[in-house]
């Protein structure tokens, strides 16, 4: 078949058939229909997600290469960021960020054992697990209905002298209060890491400046899963403008190991065999060297070609999923008596993840749930509800250490027992919009 041909003409002509692959056999649902199912998220991709994913494979390099290497620098760009490291995922991401702020480089500000973070409930538990395996106690505080973030307003209270940071998810796409707890941070010297999984593409004004969420905080964290903004399948990322917390960073997720040259380039200070580390000898060799107790984070190459693709097309997503929320919302006015809907930010930009609905007294959550389930509408909860209340506390609830909570977790427990939310990505229509909102209506009647 390739006579003839050059390796670039070969690799050519496979991409053309892929591309014509894609367009003949994949994204060719006809229009939506009354029972059609309506996932809360799903993939949104073309030919060219597709020929960048087969294109690496026929690179074979397979670890991070010259995709990871592209898609950093625009992810960075996009952003406004100066440093950003691609993960596997976006767990990891919020894994690398914590571990970064224990680094005996950062010298008095660096989180030890014993340290308090401050966090909330009401979230995903991989925002608060890398607190608990390292050692450090999670503080949480309650949220905010209907804007599903922390309770500003509890953050001095949950102060104390252990408390060495603040992290905490922008839920669904709806900044928290950046200013306020910006503020928090400042005045107590604390790191902000900012979840921003759920978040890409949000905004906030500060200062008078529009800025994204994760960018404002000392680090930022995104996931790539699919469901999330944009995918890569697996991945996520990790973003900073410091410098220092950078390096601790790439370490971290680079097995720990002091040396930065990336893999597969030696040497590219000149100082590989020639300077002092610990107690080993003189003139060890820099690449097996390790500043910290590191991990293997990295993604794939074939990954980070897809997300090359995704990060051209995301501000159009970013567009449909605020088209989507707003639309839906119009459709749900007047239901006010019995739902709570969701709103925004002060100061905020949502790039909306979904759309949360919380019952009011009389409407039963799970009657509710399940009619629209049955009709064909996908829902989820608002993630653990309350962390605390799952097994994975069960030890530390009966010893009563390891974590503590400040005040009374009120409306974390009313999410738990009454909110839901709907999605908005981008690949819905408006009928799909019209038709959840029509279904939700029938649910509560």
């Amino acid at each position: 078949m390739f006579e003839n041909m050059t390796e670039d003409q070969a690799k050519e002509q496979i991409l053309d058939m892929v591309a014509n692959y894609c367009d003949t056999y994949h994204n060719q649902k006809g229009p939506f229909q009354e029972g059609d199912r309506i996932p809360y998220a799903s993939r949104v991709y073309g030919h060219e997600e597709m020929c960048n994913l087969v294109d690496s494979a026929l690179e074979f390099w397979l670890t991070s290469g010259r995709y990871t290497d592209e898609f950093e620098k625009k992810f960075a760009e996009y952003l406004g960021v100066k440093y950003c490291s691609l993960v596997n995922s976006g767990s990891s991401a919020n894994l690398n960020a914590f571990m970064a702020l224990t680094s005996p480089l950062l010298g008095e500000r660096a989180i030890q054992r014993g340290d308090e973070v401050i966090t909330v409930a009401a979230g995903f538990p991989t925002t608060v697990a890398p607190v608990i395996q390292y050692g450090a106690v999670p503080v949480f505080v309650d949220v905010t209905i209907p804007q599903y973030n922390i309770d500003v307003t509890k953050l001095e209270a949950a102060y104390s002298d252990k408390t060495k940071a603040v992290m905490i998810a922008h839920t669904l796409g709806n900044p928290f209060d950046l200013k306020a707890v910006k503020d928090f941070c400042d005045r107590h010297n604390l790191w902000l890491v900012e979840d921003n999984c759920d978040a890409l593409g949000s905004k906030y004004i500060i200062d008078g400046e529009e800025k994204f969420t994760g960018t404002i905080g000392d680090i930022g964290t995104s996931s790539f899963y699919p469901p999330h903004h944009m995918t890569m399948g697996e991945g996520g990322a990790v973003y900073t403008n410091n410098p220092l917390l950078n390096k601790c960073i790439r370490s971290f997720r680079d097995w720990g190991r002091d040396c930065v040259c990336p893999s597969g380039r030696d040497n590219l200070c000149g100082h590989r065999f020639d300077k002092q580390y610990g107690e080993l000898p003189l003139g060890y060799d820099h690449k097996y060297v390790y500043s910290h107790f590191g991990y293997n984070l990295k993604a794939t190459d074939m990954q980070a070609a897809i997300g090359c693709a995704q990060i051209v097309k995301f501000p159009g997503f970013v567009e449909r999923r605020c088209h989507n929320f707003d639309r839906l919302k119009a459709a749900l006015a007047g239901t006010e008596d019995k739902l709570i809907l969701p709103e925004p930010c002060e100061n905020s930009i949502p790039s909306w993840f979904g759309f949360l609905i919380t019952c009011k007294e009389g409407t039963d959550r799970n009657k509710v749930v399940q009619y629209v389930e049955n009709h064909g509408v996908q829902t989820r909860m608002l993630f653990a509800g309350n962390l605390t209340k799952h097994p994975c506390f069960d030890t530390m609830r009966a010893t009563g250490e390891g974590y503590r909570v400040v005040g009374e977790l009120t409306n974390t427990d009313r999410i738990m027992n009454e909110t839901f939310w709907v999605g908005v990505y981008p690949g819905m229509t408006d009928e799909m919009i019209d038709y959840m909102a029509k279904t939700i209506r029938e649910a509560i009647q």
